[in-house]
Parts: C-alpha cells; structure tokens; sequence
C-alpha cells in the first residue's frame, strides 16, 4: 500500500513538471541505460579475452575453466620420433603429433632413437604428446596356430590375444594385418606381450616359404577332426610330446602301430609331432582310407587336440605336396604339356593359401578334400611328378605381381565363365578369369574324323561371344547342339541331359531352407513385387521353375521357382545346381553313360524344360554341358589343347588372360 502511494506521489510530481523538461529528463535515463548497456558489453568481452581483473573471489569461481582433452591411443606403432615431435601409425593411417613443451627431456616420453619403429601406448592432451609408454618384451618363434581368441608358438604353447591388439606388416608396405595373415610353420614374425597376453604382431619379414601345412580329412572326407588315430611308419619314428622345456621324445621301430585317441596319455601339451627318422620316410594313417587305400604321408604329422577332436595335420614340402595332388586331381596318362599346365596352377592355388591359411585354427594352410585341392587320393605317378620336377617352383602372377587365384575345373561345354558367379567381393579383382570360347581359332581349325574343320563352319561359331551366350535364345541353340570345332566336343561331359521324371517338391524345399541358412543374401523371397531375403515357408507344390538370368557365357546365374505358396529367386551357380538336384535321377553324358548326382548338378550351364500337368509341375528335363564351375582353366580343355600341341605356357596365357609364369626357385 505504502509503495503504491509513493509511486502516485511521484507520477503526480513528473506531471507537474512543464514539458520540456520532462522530454529532457527522459533522454537523460535513455542514455543513462545505453552506457550500461556498453559497460556490460566492454566487460563480457574482457572475460572472453581471458582478462581476470580484479574480481572478487566469489566473481572468479564463476568464470569459464578450459578443460584439457586427453586421448589414449593404444599398441600405436612409432614410424619415427625426433625431439619435439613422433610420428605414428595405426588403423592403416600415419600421423605426427607434437610433444607438450613440459614433457621434453622429462621421464613421460623416452628419448627419439628409444621410441622409433616401437609400439607403445600413446596419450595425447589438446592433440599434443604427453606421456609415452613402449612395449618392448618381444619374443619370436615358429606359429603353429591362431584363431582370435590366441596364438599357438611353438615351445611357447598358447598364448592369449588381448581384446585390443594391433598387428602391423614391416616389409614391403607399411600396413595393418591380423592373426589371419601369420605364416603357419614359420617364425618370421615378433610378437610383443603384455600382462601375459600377446598385444602386438609385427610381420617383420616375408617367408621363404617352401613347406605346406594340409589338414587331414577323416574317411570319405566325412569331417575335419578325428576321434581317434592309428598309425605307423615304414622307417623308425619319434613320437614328441609336451611342450615349452618339457618336450619328450620316444623312439619307436618301423612298422609299429600307435593309436591315440582324446584321453592319450601323449597328450601332456595340446600338440603331439610324429617324425620319421630320415627324410625320405612316410608315415601311414591306418584310420584313414582313400582311393589308394590306406594313404602314407611325406614329411610329418601333427596331432592337436581340441574340445570336439583331433585335427591331423601333414607338414611337407610344397614340391612333394604337388607329387600327391597332380595325379589327384588330373589323370596321370594325359600328355605331358597339360600336367606341367596342372603342375603350375596347383602350385600357385596352394601357394596363395600358404599367404593366407585356409585353417588358422589349426594352424592348416588347406585341406585335403575338394575344398581345396585333392591331395593323397591317388596313388603318385612317374609322369605327374615329372611335370612337378620339370615346372619345379613355378607359379602365375598377376600383371600387378601378386599371386593369381588359378581356379580350374574339369570340362568346359565349349566355353568358360567369370568368378562373378560366386557373388563375392573378390571376384571384381579377377578380371584375368575370362569367359571365352574353348574353340582353335579360324587361322588355326581343329582335325576331326571328317577332316579339317574352320571355326566359323556351324551357326554358332568360335567368334560368338561370351556376351552374346548370356541371351537366353542364343545360349539354347549353343547348348543343344554339338560344335566339332570345340576341343572338348569329343569329351563325356561335354554335353548332357538330366529328366526328372516325378519332381520331388520335400527335396526342393529342404535345399532352398539349407541354402538360405548359408547364405540368406542369395534366396530370395518374392513380396509386394519385390525379392527380399525371407526364411523360406512350407510349399507343397511347385508351379513352375525358370531361368531368368544368364552369367556370362550363358552359365544360369538366377532361377525362379513358383510354388503354392510363394515364389522363390535363386542366385548363384552353385545353389541353383543344388536345388535342382533331386539326388536321385542320374546324368545321362552324351557318350550314353549314366552317373549318379547325389547333391549337385554338373554345371549350371543348361536349359530347363519343365512338364506340366494342369497348373502344376510334375518334372523337368535339362539339357546341359560341361562339369564344374567353369572358372579358370578346364582340365579336359588343356588335355585336348596339348594334344593339338600346344604347351603348358600357351595353355596357361590363354585361361589366365594377361598373366604371366614367374621362374622357378
């Protein structure tokens, strides 16, 4: 009450006043409140140029603190270091960092020529160096085997792979690599420890790599791991177990038979070592049969055991390795040229999963199944180790000097495809894998019973391109027909046929289900109008089947099967090969032999011809050619080649187009 009376009295006393000197005094309160107004504006922008004056403790309290930022960079690798100044390299980047001025000559960061080409942990505070710690405790020794959880040394046993571990390759290039990319069997690499755990890789060196690590497939090919093992020599052998210092050795006459199982009292360590006592000996797996019988083994076998088996693994040398695989993987009566043209292709594919093993786990570079390359089914033959000796250590590269992934297959259909049909990352980067016609060129015509034939002689030629065979109608007047001028027309598998008389829709449902477990990406389900990766429902008939897609040189790259409950896309050479296989029918070959298909077709270079009864399918015939994926060089293709003479060079440049044979050792 009292405030509002005294705020009357003085409205009343301004209202008193005589005009003009009311507009005065209100011009003087306006500026009165703009010099405030720039006090507050000058002082605001004191504080922001970091003056403190003079204020009181209480003002001081209240005004803006810088906060430092601090980042730890751990198992960086130190490319460089100078005094002021190091330089480091992680996560595939190189960068330089200043020290904090504190910091030089201090014990927070050793002194340059400590800190160069060493891991350490590196702190940063506002980007500039403030501590730096080296790891130093490096050890080396020969790799067994690696998976991401650790590494296996030998002498060392199993050492754990911290959470946050870098590896880093020195030679060559300065790059990033992980436990994937050790050498099996080689100590070309330090590893640094810390805390009892392995916190950095240092690939210091290339290995000379001459020796192959091949894991031992149990009968029948049936899995990786054995659950017991029988062996023998035909020299006296040392058994070897335990590890670290505690390595025992136990001398046994050729001719014993020694069986381990799981509970193995040799298994004191996770790694027993049979050797034989000279070189030249072999050691038998009794438990193990193959084409041969019973396999023996150059070089030596080791026995790891894991929680779900035994993993064997051959240790040998790369040539001797190829005196099994050659005759394995292509008859040892072909002509020479083409099993030096083998020879070449098999050394160079082993060599590139030597690079990088197929098995880290198990310390295995390959297998010794179809997965990689046969190896110690058939008996070794005088003429396949020949082509071995006579190739001795030659191998295919790139134009950009790396290893060529030389994949090969049995017989081509008159022509080859590309590894786009695996829908992989890699396949764009194997552009030497070309889709070509298999066919003498015109200025160079095939001999047939008839005489002489020039490509170019049939309507479709030796000229018609693989391009052109990707078109469903051009494909099917090639498929169906036989073209003399192709060196595999003579072949069994050049052409064949497959009729499934009763489709059996249980099987087909089964496979779509198993193929999409694999690879839900490459099973596609059909809604809205649009394929989308779904878990693939029960059907009980099927309606129709299509090719709807040709890869190049017309290989089927996506099928379409409609059913009662929904439509289906199948992608890739491989799964449509499988779900069209009923297991059961068998492949007739154009020569009229029969062959059992138990879960693929034999290539997916065909035509399908679905029978129809009402709106559903009651079977299918498909007329088809060739065995095998049809990448790379075909086995059947370099036979015929070599016999027309032409070398294992000639026939190699022209599978592997723009590549080049390196010399051997």
């Amino acid at each position: 009450m009292k405030k509002n009376l005294k705020k009357n009295r003085l409205l009343e006393n301004y209202y008193k006043l005589p005009k003009g000197q009311r507009i005065q005094l209100k011009k003087y309160l306006c500026i009165l409140a703009v010099a405030f107004l720039l006090f507050l504006f000058f002082l605001n922008l004191l504080h922001s140029c970091g003056w403190e004056g003079t204020d009181t403790p209480e003002m001081s309290e209240t005004s803006p603190q810088h906060i430092p930022v601090v980042q730890k960079l751990k198992n960086v690798w130190i490319t460089d270091a100078e005094a002021d100044r190091i330089t480091i390299f992680c996560d595939g980047e190189k960068e330089t960092f200043f020290l904090e001025a504190e910091t030089e000559g201090s014990d927070s960061v050793p002194a340059p020529e400590q800190m160069r080409e060493q891991l350490a942990d590196v702190e940063l505070t506002d980007e500039l160096v403030s501590a730096v710690v080296l790891k130093t405790d490096k050890f080396t020794g020969r790799v067994l085997s690696a998976d991401e959880n650790g590494i296996e040394i030998e002498d060392r046993g199993r050492i754990p792979l911290a959470e946050d571990y870098k590896g880093y390759r020195l030679y060559r290039e300065l790059t990033m690599c992980t436990f994937a990319d050790l050498t099996f069997g080689y100590a070309n690499a330090d590893f640094i420890q810390e805390n009892g755990e392995i916190c950095g890789i240092l690939l210091a060196r290339e290995a000379n790599m001459e020796d192959i690590r091949v894991l031992i497939k149990t009968s029948d090919y049936v899995d990786i791991l054995h659950t017991e093992v029988i062996l023998t020599a035909n020299s006296d052998f040392l058994l070897q177990y335990g590890s670290g210092e505690n390595i025992q050795e136990e001398l046994f006459p050729k001719g014993d038979k020694i069986t381990i199982d799981m509970d193995s009292d040799y298994f004191v360590g996770e790694r027993i070592s049979i050797v034989p006592a000279v070189l030249t000996g072999r050691i038998q797996l009794l438990s193990v049969n193959r084409s041969q019988g019973i396999p023996s083994y150059r070089g030596h076998i080791e026995l790891l055991r894991t929680a779900e088996g035994i993993a064997v693994v051959n240790e040998l040398p790369l040539e001797e390795y190829l005196f099994s695989v050659v005759p394995s993987e292509m008859p040892a009566s072909y002509p020479l040229e083409a099993l030096k043209a083998q020879a070449i292709c098999a050394r160079t594919y082993a060599y590139g999963h030597m690079l990088r093993a197929g098995y880290p786990r198990y310390g295995a570079h390959v297998d010794d199944s179809t997965s990689y390359q046969v190896y110690n089914n058939i008996t070794e033959a005088d003429s396949t180790t020949t082509a071995v000796k006579e190739t001795y250590g030659q191998m295919i590269l790139t134009d950009e000097g790396t290893v060529a992934n030389t994949y090969y297959y049995s017989t081509s259909c008159g022509v080859g495809t590309t590894a786009s049909i695996w829908k992989t990352a890699e396949a764009q980067m194997l552009d030497y894998l070309k889709s070509s016609r298999l066919s003498p060129s015109p200025e160079n015509p095939v001999q047939t019973d008839e005489g002489a034939v020039a490509a170019g002689s049939t309507e479709i030629t030796a000229e018609t391109s693989a391009e052109e065979l990707s078109e469903e109608e051009t494909f099917r007047d090639f498929i169906t027909q036989t073209h003399a001028e192709d060196y595999e027309a003579q072949e069994g598998w050049y052409r064949w046929t497959y009729t499934v008389k009763e489709i059996d829709v249980d099987r087909i449902l089964e496979t779509l289900k198993n193929r999409y477990e694999a690879n839900g990406k490459l099973i596609l389900t059909l809604k809205d109008g649009d394929y989308s990766s779904q878990s693939i429902k029960n059907f009980s008939k099927v309606t129709d089947i299509t090719i709807v897609k040709r890869g190049p040189g017309g290989v089927a790259d996506e099928l379409v099967i409609a059913t009662d409950k929904g439509t289906y896309k199948i992608i890739s050479e491989y799964n449509i090969r499988a779900v069209l296989c009923d297991g059961v029918t068998r492949v007739v070959r154009q020569d009229g032999s029969e062959v059992s298909m138990p879960s693929l077709l034999p290539s997916a270079f065909f035509v399908i011809e679905p029978s129809h009864d009402k709106k559903n399918m009651i079977g299918y015939n498909i007329i088809g050619g060739g065995f095998g994926h049809g990448v790379g060089m075909s086995q059947n293709g370099a036979k015929n080649m070599a016999l027309q003479g032409l070398g294992a060079e000639q026939i190699l440049n022209f599978f592997y187009e723009g590549c080049e044979i390196c010399s051997g050792q």
